[in-house]
């Protein structure tokens, strides 16, 4: 068995700084939605996702894709939706065997409403600490990690709109 390629002080350093990044951000996204909205960053990040969609609708399976979750997942998160009135599950119009998540107006209330503060989180804990050039590379270095992780382009499609 041959040694493997061991990370570099300088890989190792960038290495560990990712997954800080990945380990705590998630928290400080979710911490204040829950706080002031009553929703978990995914919960917010699905309705915020049918709030982009034609209609306000999207297929369950398009909805798993666009959020990077299973079907299992999305199905008990649409249900917690549906039970707080901001989403209905309709039967698709061209594919019987299809569900449908639907906003409806509380739900797109809930979203505009949510929208400002998460926003103002995202700037304060990503966005506003880098400059210009560090957001694109940002965009180019997560891009192309994206592309390793997601090579059938699945998270890409949704990304790029």
């Amino acid at each position: 068995m041959t040694d493997p390629r061991w990370l570099t002080p300088q890989e190792l350093h960038a290495w560990i700084r990712l997954v800080s990044v990945v380990e705590l951000l998630p928290g400080a996204l979710d911490a204040p939605l829950q706080r002031d909205a009553e929703l978990t960053h995914f919960e917010y990040f699905t309705l915020a996702r049918l709030s982009e969609a034609s209609d306000r609708s999207l297929r369950m399976t398009a909805l798993s894709a666009a959020t990077n979750s299973s079907l299992a997942r999305l199905s008990h998160v649409i249900t917690r939706l549906e039970k707080r009135g901001f989403v209905e599950r309709t039967p698709c119009a061209e594919d019987r065997r299809a569900t449908n998540a639907f906003l409806t107006t509380s739900g797109w209330r809930k979203v505009v409403d949510t929208a400002p503060g998460h926003v103002a989180t995202v700037r304060d804990s990503v966005i506003d600490v880098l400059d210009a050039a560090d957001i694109a590379d940002l965009d180019r270095i997560m891009g192309r990690i994206l592309s390793r992780l997601d090579p059938s382009g699945r998270l890409r499609d949704w990304s790029e709109e």
